[in-house]
């Protein structure tokens, strides 16, 4: 499977590095701008999974992690990706050949996981901040993860979590995917929602908490991001792990996925920009 690595990117915020204890096994992990979550009991190194793969060139981070949590020579049932962005599987490839695991993505993922497709240019012309003016300077091409790319069951089961399934929710891309448990309603979102205000500078730098919609600059079809918002707010979540910004808690969640779900036009999509789409 060999590639050229995607580049490293000068993006962080005050979260970077840090580990957040969500659930008893659930470990949350933010590296520069985007978390990945371990899911799992701790110290049971050979039973758990790895949601998303954090940015390019941060394997190392993410091994280390994994020691701290896991112990010695662990290495996950299986890594899931929510979806194939740069910043969602940046060292999904070098974790895929560490540790030899199967990888699997929704199929309307795989080929922007096969190296077959890339994904459209960031829209620097959307409404929104500094982030969403630099966003066609981020990285689209695909990455390839043959032989360790496989879709996820059609029937809604998780390999590797048992208690979990699996729920398409698309719009931020076709084939986005949120991972949820209905004996804790915990949810891990992906960017189907995010709670930080994604294109916002100083947003992501400081992570202040702001349920909203998929980051603007990658999100092509809005129409179907508040589908997926709506079916997403109707499990009525306790807990909500996002790729973008900090875990939220019932008390906080509910009532900003409900605000999220009632204005998601004025809200979440854009006034401008190439995929706004119809109000």
């Amino acid at each position: 499977m060999p590639q050229d690595p995607l580049n490293p990117m000068p993006l962080t915020s005050k979260e970077s590095g840090n580990t957040h204890e969500i659930l008893p096994d659930v470990l949350g992990l933010t590296v520069q701008i985007v978390n990945l979550y371990m899911v799992g009991a701790p110290n049971n190194p050979e039973n758990w999974v790895l949601v998303d793969a954090g940015m390019p060139d941060t394997e190392k981070e993410i091994l280390e992690t994994v020691h701290q949590r896991f112990g010695d020579n662990a290495k996950p049932r299986a890594i899931l990706l929510t979806h194939g962005h740069f910043d969602h599987v940046g060292a999904v490839v070098e974790l895929a050949e560490h540790w030899k695991v199967p990888v699997y993505a929704h199929p309307l993922e795989m080929p922007y996981l096969t190296g077959d497709k890339h994904y459209p240019e960031g829209d620097d012309k959307v409404e929104g901040g500094l982030v969403a003016k630099l966003s066609r300077y981020f990285p689209t091409r695909p990455v390839d993860l043959r032989p360790y790319i496989q879709a996820l069951p059609e029937d809604g089961r998780v390999p590797g979590l048992p208690d979990w399934q699996w729920l398409h929710t698309p719009g931020h891309t076709p084939g986005h995917v949120s991972f949820f448990r209905e004996a804790d309603r915990a949810l891990i979102a992906g960017d189907a929602f995010v709670t930080v205000r994604q294109d916002e500078l100083y947003q992501v730098l400081t992570q202040r908490k702001e349920i909203n919609g998929p980051p603007r600059y990658f999100t092509p079809d809005w129409d179907a991001a508040r589908e997926s918002v709506q079916r997403l707010a109707a499990l009525k979540p306790r807990v909500a792990m996002t790729g973008h910004g900090l875990a939220l808690a019932e008390e906080e969640l509910t009532p900003g996925l409900e605000h999220l779900v009632q204005h998601f036009d004025e809200v979440a999509r854009p006034n401008h920009g190439k995929s706004v789409g119809n109000r």
